[in-house]
């Protein structure tokens, strides 16, 4: 095997890019940066039913959200037939498959008969051929399958990257389908081709491939080809406790993408599911590569915690860049209704990010300064008393021709607060009030600043009108 780290992830375009997939693809390709490797997207389509290029398109949008940038690919394996024809060619010459041409029914009578004599359900290798042995004649208008020849004796050994050292006996493993009737390969034959094909070293993939692996690697003996490492990460588990999977359910990494999540919240606490670097919960793409290794991987399965991805990328916002992020929030701003200046969404997002997990969050919190802002009666009665309007008035007043950075606002509302014997709170709350509709706003002069001077002074003397109405 070479001496260069190759890794991969082999989606299959069933569905969108899933949670899993999406932490394994995080685990290869920071194992393949930490190595100075190559990491490989591969595209497992021979579920030619099932398998569709918008699954495709979100398998590779999802990934390049995420910032998994594969050095190789994608590559296809429906455009990889006549390589699989051949290898499987070779194999029927050397015995290491055979074509079998049971029916359905008879597989299924075959069973049935196992089941009835309390035996575990598996194929009989009635069309294996063997020395002296003599095979059923061949039926007509049957088109065969093509079996792998599983070793009969000994076990299959091999010391997983993430569990250990694991062994399975061959006589608990059948003879694999590796061609279908219509002559489309399965995925246990093609994978191992691929894997050979693209001098794959380390294969990272969910344990629920596990069974899976001791027919793949006896294909890889059969092939005498060289064989990569394995580790089988653990499920994740979603708020029952139950494995989140495409079937129940689980949201696809570009709905949460779409939802308002940073990629690199979600690398972050996706690798985190699974991995740890002593009790770092933090860590940038940077620190994930330098200190990816495979002692960390845990063996327990994982919980997802949307709380806990919340406080990430509630991190990962306070600490983005405020015009990066009105980039991000313009088009959410647009489907709210709202128009934004960016440099204007910028300062807006850097007054009200801390308050938000997420640009979801934030764009609603933005709109506070989009949309036109409507006064309950009821609220402004009860918070503009009579004896603040004096204050408000004079507020208006020197507003109208003051200028008006947030320093401006500052040093306004002290001078009006010094001349009319007032406390912040006694002209703050019926300014938010009158200005913004709501009690609570941030700091009242970034709010006030933010909302422009001729909007506030407006504002203010429509509501003061309204009171004496």
């Amino acid at each position: 095997m070479s001496n260069e780290v190759r890794t991969r992830i082999a989606p299959s375009p069933t569905g969108f890019l899933h949670l899993g997939t999406a932490r394994t693809a995080i685990f290869s390709w920071a194992f393949a940066r930490h190595h100075g490797g190559t990491f490989v997207l591969r595209i497992e389509d021979t579920d030619v039913a099932r398998s569709t290029p918008e699954a495709v398109a979100a398998i590779v949008d999802g990934l390049a959200w995420l910032g998994l940038d594969a050095d190789e690919g994608p590559f296809f394996q429906m455009q990889r037939l006549d390589r699989y024809r051949t290898v499987v060619d070779g194999m029927l010459a050397t015995g290491s498959a055979y074509r079998c041409y049971c029916t359905p029914d008879e597989l299924e009578a075959m069973r049935e008969a196992q089941r009835a004599r309390g035996e575990k359900p598996h194929y009989d290798r009635r069309w294996r051929p063997a020395p002296g042995k003599a095979l059923p004649p061949i039926p007509d208008g049957v088109p065969p399958v093509i079996r792998f020849a599983n070793p009969l004796d000994g076990a299959v050994t091999w010391d997983d990257l993430v569990k250990g050292p694991i062994t399975i006996a061959n006589h608990e493993i059948d003879d694999l389908i590796i061609v279908r009737p219509d002559g489309v390969p399965t995925y246990n034959f093609c994978v191992v081709v691929d894997d050979w094909d693209m001098r794959i070293t380390h294969v990272f993939r969910g344990d629920e491939h596990v069974n899976n692996t001791p027919w793949q690697i006896n294909i890889f003996a059969a092939l005498a080809a060289p064989l990569p490492r394995f580790g089988h990460v653990p499920v994740i588990l979603g708020d029952d406790g139950q494995k989140l999977s495409k079937r129940r359910g689980a949201v696809s990494v570009l709905a949460y993408r779409d939802d308002g999540y940073l990629p690199e919240a979600m690398v972050n606490y996706l690798a985190r599911l699974g991995w740890s670097h002593g009790d770092a919960e933090l860590f940038s793409r940077e620190q994930l590569v330098q200190w990816f290794d495979t002692a960390h991987l845990v063996k327990s399965a994982a919980h997802w915690d949307p709380k806990k991805l919340a406080w990430v990328n509630n991190h990962y916002l306070k600490a983005a860049d405020d015009a990066r992020l009105a980039t991000l929030l313009q088009p959410m701003i647009e489907a709210r209704g709202g128009t934004a200046e960016p440099a204007h969404l910028a300062a807006v997002i850097g007054l009200m990010k801390d308050r938000c997990d997420t640009l979801a969050e934030l764009a609603d919190a933005a709109m506070l300064f989009y949309r036109a802002v409507v006064v309950d009666a009821a609220l402004r009665a009860e918070n503009v008393p009579a004896a603040i309007v004096p204050a408000l008035d004079d507020f208006a007043v020197r507003a109208a021709t003051s200028a008006w950075t947030r320093a401006d606002v500052a040093a306004l509302l002290k001078a009006v607060l010094a001349t009319h014997g007032l406390k912040m709170p006694q002209i703050a709350v019926p300014l938010r009030v009158l200005v913004a509709g709501r009690k609570e706003t941030p700091s009242v002069d970034a709010t006030l600043a933010l909302f422009g001077r001729e909007r506030v002074v407006q504002a203010i003397r429509d509501g003061l009108e309204a009171l004496r109405a």
